[in-house]
């Protein structure tokens, strides 16, 4: 199946596209470890405030699988525990970038797609987008790894909901079960995504990764050690601090550097 993940950089936003149009932007194994080693690499920049992920041309966001390679990728468990450790290791990459990460949905967000978008900070989708993870029609799980972002966003009623119903649903459904920050008009989307990704970027660079890495850590129900509770404080050490308080007594705007 063809499909590549592409980069593109404007500025201090990063625009990572899933492409493969012919089948709606379906991920084959190859694109989720480029998305994953692209997620490093991305990681690592630290000039940058923001990335946007979306997929090629506006009919889709991302599709499922090439339900055709299964006979050569998953044909037993032996095979789908593999691709499922190499795909789970790639959404955890992405998923672990230290920069806010924007979802822009067009279209259908449906499978893979959903559990790309999941790993998103925040979602933005037109009225006409679709959502679901039909995989119970082909007698098909969704492993443990592949679960938690998804249910980290919509909850554990909501998740079961998607699986053991597997329908198709629309954009309002998909905000009022909050996996969508915002549903705009469709014309619209894109415009908004970036707006979003600008007013990020706007921002101190440090406190946005700062605030990203709480509230996941936050998540996760053991107590906070003496030094992830203090880490809290670390900004007030932070040159963009000083800059940012000098900038409002002076009514400018701040120049933040990431320092």
């Amino acid at each position: 199946m063809n499909g590549e993940i592409l980069l593109e950089r404007e500025a201090e936003i990063a625009t990572v596209t899933l492409s493969n149009p012919e089948r709606l932007n379906a991920l084959s194994l190859a694109m989720w470890e480029q998305l994953g080693a692209l997620a490093q690499k991305l990681d690592n920049d630290e000039s940058l405030r923001c990335i946007v992920v979306r997929g090629a041309g506006s009919k889709a966001f991302a599709a499922g699988a090439d339900i055709a390679a299964f006979e050569s990728e998953r044909a037993n468990s032996r095979q789908a525990k593999d691709y499922g450790t190499r795909i789970a290791a790639a959404m955890h990459a992405f998923a672990a970038c230290r920069h806010p990460v924007v979802a822009l949905i067009q279209g259908a967000c449906v499978g893979g797609g959903l559990l790309v978008a999941s790993q998103a900070d925040i979602r933005i989708c037109g009225e006409s987008s679709r959502f679901g993870v039909p995989v119970k029609n082909l007698g098909l799980v969704e492993a443990y790894d592949e679960l938690q972002g998804m249910m980290r966003v919509v909850g554990r009623a909501a998740t079961l909901e998607i699986l053991l119903e597997g329908r198709i649903w629309g954009a309002r459904e998909a905000y009022e079960k909050g996996l969508v920050n915002r549903v705009v008009p469709d014309d619209k989307v894109v415009e908004e995504a970036y707006a979003t990704a600008g007013r990020i970027a706007a921002g101190a660079p440090l406190a946005a990764r700062w605030h990203k890495k709480f509230v996941r850590r936050l998540a996760d129900p053991r107590p906070l050690s003496q030094a992830e509770s203090d880490e809290s404080y670390a900004c007030f050490d932070t040159a963009d601090f000083r800059e940012g308080v000098a900038a409002f007594l002076a009514k400018r705007k701040p120049r933040f550097e990431g320092k």
